[in-house]
């Protein structure tokens, strides 16, 4: 798997894309697969990127940012040219708050969450809200079994790695 930035030439919106290989990002880029989320323009090319490279085994690791700092940084918008649509961050705040309030109900179960969805279908468990993590496998043969399993909108951290 390989990862470029890209963006859009018509408007210089910039994200990211996952691809296969180098030649899978020119396949798709030929077929007009590729598409702003921005803009839904289909005028894509490769951003200049910085490599992602490891340190040398003799440099001595760089101190981990604060607390505070860090939970600023990821408030920051991914680019300075891309201005979030108001209705957006409305809806986003709104997503967010609907699901906090599902999850104060719910019991975290972890990698479990399969075999307890099983147990409270099967009636082997108290029937009880419930949210983890399964595989993509494990989601699939739930379905397969007929037990309903969604997935949540946006990503939850288990409890213990709260602060």
């Amino acid at each position: 798997m390989i990862i470029f930035d890209l963006k859009c030439a018509d408007r210089d919106h910039r994200f990211e894309g996952w691809f296969g290989s180098s030649q899978d990002f020119a396949e798709q880029q030929a077929r007009g697969f590729l598409e702003c989320p921005l803009c839904g323009s289909k005028n894509i090319t490769k951003a200049a990127m910085a490599p992602n490279l490891g340190r040398k085994g003799n440099q001595e690791p760089v101190a981990a940012k604060p607390a505070e700092q860090e939970s600023e940084s990821r408030a920051a918008p991914v680019s300075s040219k891309v201005s979030v649509p108001t209705e957006y961050q409305v809806l986003m705040g709104k997503l967010a708050k609907a699901q906090e309030k599902m999850l104060a109900n719910s019991e975290w179960v972890g990698d479990r969450f399969a075999a307890r969805a099983r147990d409270i279908h099967y009636g082997d468990a108290d029937e009880k809200p419930i949210h983890g993590t399964a595989s993509q496998e494990e989601v699939a043969d739930l379905a397969d079994e007929g037990i309903a399993a969604l997935p949540l909108p946006l990503p939850v951290l288990p409890p213990k790695s709260k602060n």
